[in-house]
């Protein structure tokens, strides 16, 4: 029996084939940018006809998906309509009346209206109070005849918001309920169950981005879980989620926003489980793929949520894990703005055409022509050999575009095209480290994705980092991380409560809810209580204060000392400074997960041949004369070597290069440590 993990990017789509022994295949084809999943099909017949691997022997199929993001930043979401209470139908218009550019001529909106037009929200009568309490009974009339408005007017979803919905949800539910009887083939999405929290705008951007992205993520899901059903592929299909656990499709679909980052927070959990290996449990990853970088930032093992992020530029009140991503890969454009400065992103070649060495089409200089230049791929090895690249066609767009206007020559150009894209990354790690208290110096940096190895060790010196961890299969790290990855179920509750006043009975009760809650997800996945692990957490901020911070708890009678404690210690990391004035509990939140599955054993290793491959002249940043590399092999490095810079690793899934003053261990996990001299 094997397990599949498959990540989609936006140039290659990353497959990964994990035996019973713990042998693993790993392949990457090209993402097919109109349907993703016919490169996820394509990738399965693959496995048969390469690995021989039957679809009826795949066990397990895990999937990380980007197209909940992918339908949000290009607007492919269909009309969605969003039912209101009366007088709160523009609230998704209003927002907060924060803008993040003041002093433009021409103001743009800043909030998603695009989610649902003036003409598509609707108002019915009702009312809850602010404690909970029916004020105006829901005009169950008023309910259907906006319904049967927005069916007319052809929307396939509807957000349903109603005032303080996450006190009292009797009638969102009750709205839900008349709505389905009518029409059982539109999607609803309720703010009661997608964000039970106060903020009501917070609460109907959230739900109103459930309902747009909610048909599209069903007909992809659908489509690919029918496809794999005919391929023979039994395995039911699970996808990772923003926080970082996987559930199973079917289950997904059910609250489609947690879908957002779905492929970055696996590659995240493939850092995560990495460094676990070696004991190195403070680790900054940096995914570097074709179209942008993801970098995130793990503590003590763990990888940091946020419990809101940024998707197209709007605030979205989800729980992810908190990746950075910027515009910045293998395949981001260079070019010259109007002052003839060379900049480098956020725009990208993708995989169609993709960068000019691929000779289909490309002839913009891109990150990938610029490496080729340099030296660092091999453009016969590139993807294991799959795909054969065209250096002349790198050296003349490179030359064309950059090189020429700018009076340097061709290897000049490359190499100031590695200069900012580095500065760019190096920036970017910086807004997870040491814009949130963390000094970039004390982790140790882990390169993934296609990219990652041949930026590493100019990041770590732009960051004074003295250690890299490169995992076995880095550019497949990924969809490594998603076999790895824990199910994974997350149920909370608005819960209004002063520290100082807090009781435990209630306190327990509550979360008794929750739980039952949350463990009903789990039997959907076919789990028992047995098989999971529960934790409690707890949205805490000081009296008035407007954002909160997650805290974990134990329920027992010291629950309120130890939240306040580790609140205010909390509170002193992430902003620096805290005080002795009261705090309230606002949300309550209850997370299950799988048991963590025992380790499989990777088979004893061939020896191999750890003689240099060949050598080969190289251009590295800092560096005024081209560099004479090793080149080795990864395959035939074995544990306990110990070798120096200037190198060049070779694999099938990506390429490390190793500056001259950085020694290369290869350890007993295989994993190897790259440290500075």
């Amino acid at each position: 029996m094997v397990e599949i993990g498959v990540d989609i990017g936006g140039t290659f789509t990353d497959v990964v084939c994990r035996h019973a022994n713990g042998t693993l295949n790993v392949m990457k084809v090209p993402t097919s940018r109109a349907d993703p999943s016919l490169a996820v099909l394509a990738a399965v017949a693959q496995l048969r006809d390469e690995w021989a691997v039957a679809p009826q022997d795949i066990a397990r199929f895990v999937h990380g998906t980007t197209v909940a993001t992918n339908a949000v930043l290009e607007r492919r979401g269909p009309k969605t309509g969003l039912i209101t209470t009366s007088g709160f139908r523009d609230i998704l218009e209003i927002g907060r009346q924060v803008r993040s550019t003041v002093y433009k001529v021409l103001l743009q909106p800043e909030e998603p209206v695009f989610l649902s037009p003036g003409a598509l929200r609707m108002e019915v009568p009702e009312r809850i109070s602010a404690q909970g309490e029916v004020v105006t009974p829901l005009d169950e009339a008023a309910v259907l005849a906006a319904a049967d408005e927005l069916v007319e007017k052809g929307v396939r979803g509807i957000a349903i918001c109603f005032l303080f919905s996450f006190l009292d949800s009797r009638h969102e539910e009750r709205a839900a309920e008349l709505i389905r009887q009518r029409y059982p083939d539109l999607h609803l999405s309720l703010s009661s169950q997608v964000d039970p929290a106060f903020r009501e705008y917070e609460r109907t951007v959230v739900t109103a981005l459930d309902a747009y992205i909610k048909p599209v993520v069903d007909d992809y899901l659908t489509h690919l879980r029918d496809g794999l059903k005919v391929g023979g592929v039994e395995a039911p299909l699970r996808i990772m989620q923003s926080r970082g656990g996987i559930a199973m499709s079917h289950v997904a679909q059910q609250t489609p926003v947690r879908l957002f980052l779905s492929g970055p927070a696996a590659g995240v959990i493939g850092a995560q489980n990495t460094g676990s290996m070696d004991g190195i449990s403070d680790l900054i990853s940096v995914d570097i793929g074709g179209t942008s970088s993801d970098i995130s930032l793990i503590r003590q093992g763990r990888p940091l949520v946020r419990p809101e992020g940024l998707v197209a530029g709007y605030q979205v009140r989800v729980p992810m894990v908190d990746v950075n991503a910027i515009g910045a890969g293998g395949g981001s454009l260079a070019w010259l703005d109007g002052a003839g400065g060379l900049r480098v992103g956020p725009h990208s070649a993708g995989s169609e055409p993709g960068p000019a060495c691929y000779g289909r089409g490309g002839t913009q200089p891109t990150v990938s022509d610029a490496s080729v230049v340099l030296g660092y791929i091999d453009p016969a090895y590139f993807a294991g050999g799959r795909f054969s690249l065209n250096p002349a066609l790198a050296h003349a767009a490179i030359e064309e575009k950059i090189a020429l206007p700018l009076g340097i020559s061709t290897r000049e150009a490359a190499l100031g095209i590695h200069r900012v894209v580095s500065a760019q990354m190096a920036e970017g790690i910086r807004l997870v480290s040491i814009r949130q208290g963390f000094d970039p110096r004390e982790f140790t940096l882990l390169p993934l994705g296609g990219n990652g190895g041949i930026h590493a060790c100019a990041l770590a010196a732009e960051l004074s980092i003295g250690r890299v961890l490169l995992a076995r299969h880095p550019g497949v790290l990924s969809a490594i991380g998603l076999l790895s990855a824990q199910t994974e179920h997350a149920v909370s509750t608005a819960y209004g409560a002063p520290l100082d006043k807090l009781s435990v009975d209630d306190l327990g009760t509550v979360v008794s809810e929750l739980d039952a809650r949350c463990m009903e997800l789990m039997r959907q996945e076919q789990l028992g209580a047995a098989e999971t692990d529960v934790s409690y957490y707890a949205d805490i901020c000081y009296m008035g204060q407007s954002h909160y911070l997650e805290v974990p708890f134990a329920l027992d009678g010291a629950v309120a000392d130890a939240l306040y404690r580790d609140f205010r210690s909390e509170h002193e990391r992430v902003l620096g400074h805290s005080t002795d004035s009261p705090a309230r509990i606002v949300n309550l939140r209850v997370i299950r997960r799988s048991l963590p599955e025992k380790d499989v054993a990777p088979p004893a290793r061939q020896p191999g041949n750890a003689a240099k491959a060949a050598r080969r002249e190289i251009s590295l940043i800092g560096y005024p004369d081209p560099q004479m590399a090793d080149v080795y092999n990864r395959d035939h490095l074995e544990p306990g070597q110990k070798l120096h810079g200037p190198a060049i690793i070779e694999q099938s899934d990506s390429t490390t290069v190793v500056y001259p003053d950085w020694s290369i261990d290869v350890l007993e996990s295989g994993n190897i440590l790259l440290t500075r001299d």
